[in-house]
């Protein structure tokens, strides 16, 4: 046991650099550009307007969805501002009613089953769909309010 502690002493023991390395005035290095305050938009940033089916930094197509998973069958219980309601009829245990969750949607937005991966909520009501096809949010939205419209 004796090596060991002496090991951890050696280990935890750093040599600090002398004071001529150590300025704070960062000389050497670049500042960064500065960031949009909460009010100012990017130039080049795209207008979209506010609601649940959105665009990501990699030009995908993302819904976000509140599931409620048990349901009787599977719906689209509603379009709001913040998320498209989906009820799904498997359980929440294994992953059962996200599986279910991506191909009720594959087939409402007429996709393919590969196409439609769930990026973000794998255990949580709150989920971020991803649309892997070439499609526009417009679109998205139209078919899933003419979905809300038929149930």
């Amino acid at each position: 046991m004796r090596w060991w502690g002496r090991g951890l002493r050696q280990l935890g023991a750093r040599q600090r650099a002398p004071p001529s390395v150590r300025s704070g005035s960062g000389a050497g290095m670049p500042k960064k550009a500065a960031a949009p305050s909460k009010g100012q938009r990017r130039s080049g940033d795209a207008e979209l307007p506010p609601g649940p089916v959105t665009v990501d930094a990699e030009g995908r197509v993302t819904v976000a969805v509140r599931a409620k998973p048990g349901s009787r069958r599977n719906a689209v219980t509603g379009v709001t501002a913040e998320a498209v309601g989906v009820a799904v009829a498997a359980p929440p245990s294994e992953g059962e009613a996200n599986a279910e969750l991506c191909r009720y949607l594959a087939r409402v937005l007429a996709l393919r089953k590969s196409d439609v991966v769930l990026a973000q909520g794998g255990r949580s009501r709150e989920k971020v769909v991803k649309l892997l096809a070439s499609t526009t949010p417009e679109e998205i939205l139209e078919k899933l309010k003419k979905q809300v419209e038929k149930e």
